[in-house]
C-alpha cells in the first residue's frame, strides 16, 4: 500500500473512482475538475504526476483511469470515509447530513492497523449511513441492486436503501420529511406530467417531486 501520498492526491484517486463507476470509459480531465472544483491545468499537472506513480494512466485527449494499484488505494479510502461515518453517526451520535466533511478528514489517517480495529469495533458494518456500500479490507465492494425510486411505477412498493445526492440540504430535508433507510413506500399516485408521486411511507401519505424520486434508491419488496 502506497503510504506517502498527500491528501491532494488521495482526493484526486478517490474522485477519479467515483467518476468513473458512471461510465465505463476513461475519466476527462474537465469532469475531474468539476468534481473537485479546481482549474482543468492543476488536474492536468496532478494526473502526471499520478501516473508517474503508476496510479493512473492517462492518455491526452481521452482521458484518465485508475491502475490496479491506484484503485486499490482509492477504495482504502473510500472504506476509510465510509466506516468513520459510521463510527460518528452510531457511536457519537451526529447526524446523517454533519458526517461528510469530518469523514473527509478523518479518511487521510494512515493506519491499516486503526481502519481495521475501527471496522471490528463497528461489529463490520456493510453499508454507511447513506446506504452506500463498504469495501472490505480486500478491497471487494458490493454492487448494488438498488435503482432510483423515479423508475418505479404506480402500485409498487419498495424499501429505501440509499441516496444519490448526500448534500446537507437533501438530507436535511429527507429528516423533516421523515423519510430515512429501511423506509418501506408504495407508490399511490405518479404523476405523468412531471412524474411526482404521491407515496405512502410507513403509513403517512408524502408528496415527492421527480427531483426527490431520482435521489432516493430503493429496492423492491
Amino acid at each position: 500500500m502506497i503510504d506517502n501520498l498527500s491528501t491532494t492526491e488521495e482526493n484526486y484517486l478517490k474522485a477519479i473512482f467515483s467518476l468513473t463507476k458512471k461510465t465505463e470509459n476513461a475519466v476527462s480531465t474537465n469532469h475531474i475538475a468539476k468534481k473537485l472544483a479546481t482549474k482543468a491545468s492543476s488536474v492536468t499537472d496532478m494526473i502526471k504526476k499520478l501516473a508517474d506513480k503508476t496510479l493512473v494512466d492517462y492518455i491526452k485527449y481521452q482521458g484518465v483511469s485508475l491502475t490496479n494499484k491506484g484503485r486499490k488505494k482509492a477504495l482504502s479510502i473510500v472504506r476509510n470515509h465510509r466506516l468513520w461515518e459510521v463510527f460518528l453517526v452510531e457511536k457519537l451520535n451526529y447526524k446523517w447530513d454533519e458526517v461528510h466533511d469530518l469523514a473527509e478528514q478523518l479518511e487521510h489517517i494512515k493506519s491499516e492497523h486503526l481502519t481495521e480495529r475501527l471496522d471490528a469495533f463497528l461489529n463490520y458494518p456493510k453499508y454507511d449511513p447513506h446506504g452506500d456500500p463498504i469495501p472490505d479490507k480486500n478491497g471487494t465492494i458490493e454492487q448494488s441492486l438498488s435503482e432510483p425510486l423515479s423508475i418505479l411505477k404506480e402500485g409498487e412498493s419498495a424499501v429505501i436503501v440509499g441516496v444519490i445526492d448526500s448534500s446537507s440540504l437533501f438530507l436535511k430535508f429527507l429528516d423533516k420529511s421523515n423519510i430515512k433507510l429501511g423506509s418501506e413506500i408504495k407508490i399511490i399516485h405518479k404523476e405523468d406530467f412531471d412524474n411526482s408521486m404521491l407515496i405512502d411511507i410507513d403509513g403517512n401519505k408524502v408528496s415527492l417531486s421527480h427531483q426527490i424520486t431520482k435521489n432516493l434508491l430503493v429496492k423492491n419488496n
